[in-house]
């Protein structure tokens, strides 16, 4: 796979072409063809990201002015439900009803407009497992600019899709994300089209900043607003407009625990490469942040908190059953923090979090509800020993009933029980109303049957217990 490209292509036909062209033609295809190992790696970041530069108020607001006509204001709403249970005025910035499910378009709609003529005729490049190379097909299609994507084998095979849909150039190409820009870097060098970085070019920037411009308009005397934190493209322009339409407004960034990149920046005092895990938070998984990003950012951020991957899923479930919005992990990890009490000085503050996409695959959404669930102590894995004879699962599922817990999932397992060949184990999964009910039933089974073993799905810990 490593050694594989796939030039997935475009079903936007380019200026010029005919509608008659044959098979051998046709731009919805898959072609692979071998890539060497050898060939050269470019590292070095284009001129405009890596001067260090300082994007500013007035970027920003030319930016707002640049993108009115093509993006919509997304709503900021106050959250009852979960304004109530955190003890906050909690609103919601919801970035993910652009068009293309994130905030990405903003930058992205903003640089492209930015381009000159000679640089709207040779396209454009960028690397991205999804929301910036969505962004950049949509307003490429709508701006008549060729956009290439260069995707890693990771990125979802909808936003592969949807891009192509869209009109770019698409091409799968590497094991990760760095992989994946090198590869477009390389293809830049030869067909001389513009790279936009996805989270640290100005202009990147300053579009994103505009959703700032946004929230100070929307609601008044705000406390904080909650940013999450990838590439710091997004943190560093709302902390600028925000911090010049109110001085008083903390900025806080929330960061994934697997990928920590702005954190460890602040402990170098420049950007460094930290380690980076697979996250349900995927958006944010930028080893590096961005060099002008990290100064924009730096003087105005507040403070930085980092948040796991049960504190995530448990936020994505909490965001369905309350508002019913499907977010993305990387999207909800303010709501996160707060859930998980990190920032205790908000209570009875006016709060914003940022909702920044929600665009997760249907698989990965159940993943994330079934972890939310045992996160929230509403799930319960164990297995029992019954009798192997009519009636012994009768038994079960008659004291599982009368506790009010509802089977999600259960398998016999007879062939690996050896000390009692008239039993048989069962393992079990349970739906329970909440942690309280959770302790119910554990202490219900463990006096019923003699051998139970309690697995806690939210921490991989493993409880025994037997009864009498």
């Amino acid at each position: 796979m490593s050694e594989a490209e796939i030039s997935v292509g475009s079903k936007r036909k380019s200026r010029g072409s005919n509608n008659h062209g044959n098979s051998s033609n046709a731009t919805n295809h898959v072609k692979r063809h071998s890539i060497s190992l050898n060939q050269p790696v470019v590292t070095e970041l284009a001129p405009e990201c890596s001067a260090g530069i300082r994007v500013t108020f007035r970027d920003i607001t030319a930016a707002a002015y640049r993108t009115k006509s093509g993006i919509q204001k997304t709503p900021l709403v106050k959250s009852g439900a979960l304004s109530s249970i955190l003890g906050l005025e909690l609103y919601l910035k919801k970035e993910y009803e652009l068009r293309t499910g994130s905030f990405k378009e903003r930058g992205a709609r903003n640089a492209l407009l930015k381009l000159s003529e000679e640089e709207r005729k040779v396209g454009v490049i960028a690397a991205s497992a999804g929301n910036h190379a969505l962004a950049l097909a949509y307003h490429g299609g709508q701006l008549d600019i060729t956009v290439t994507v260069v995707m890693p084998v990771v990125a979802p095979i909808m936003k592969i899709s949807q891009c192509q849909e869209m009109g770019a150039n698409v091409i799968v190409h590497g094991a990760t994300i760095a992989e994946a820009k090198d590869h477009a870097m390389i293809i830049k060098e030869k067909g001389g089209q513009i790279y936009i970085n996805g989270y640290d070019h100005p202009d990147i920037i300053a579009g994103q900043g505009t959703i700032g411009l946004e929230i100070c308009s929307q609601v008044e005397d705000i406390d904080a607003i909650i940013v999450p934190v990838g590439g710091a493209g997004l943190i560093a322009g709302v902390a600028v407009a925000a911090k010049n339409m109110n001085p008083d407004v903390k900025i806080i960034g929330v960061e994934a625990m697997r990928c920590m990149s702005y954190t460890e920046a602040l402990k170098a005092g420049k950007p460094v490469r930290a380690a980076s895990h697979v996250s349900l938070a995927d958006g944010l998984a930028v080893p590096t942040v961005g060099l002008n990003a990290f100064v924009t950012a730096q003087p105005l951020v507040d403070k930085i908190v980092t948040v796991s991957e049960k504190a995530i899923a448990l936020a994505i479930l909490r965001l369905i059953e309350m508002e019913k919005a499907v977010v993305e992990g990387s999207g909800v990890v303010g709501l996160a923090a707060l859930l998980d009490g990190l920032l205790p000085e908000l209570k009875g503050k006016k709060v914003v979090t940022i909702l920044c996409g929600g665009n997760i695959d249907t698989t990965v959404l159940g993943r994330c509800l079934e972890r939310g669930l045992a996160a929230d102590g509403r799930l319960l894995s164990f297995t029992v020993v019954v009798k192997d004879a009519p009636g012994g699962m009768n038994s079960l599922t008659q004291v599982l009933t009368e506790s009010g817990a509802s089977i999600k999932d259960i398998l016999h397992e007879r062939a690996w029980l050896l000390e009692d060949v008239f039993a048989v184990r069962v393992r079990c999964m349970v739906e329970t109303r909440n942690s309280d009910h959770t302790e119910k039933v554990k202490n219900i089974l463990s006096r019923k049957f003699r051998h139970v073993e309690f697995i806690g799905m939210s921490d991989h810990s493993t409880d025994t217990l037997q009864g009498p």
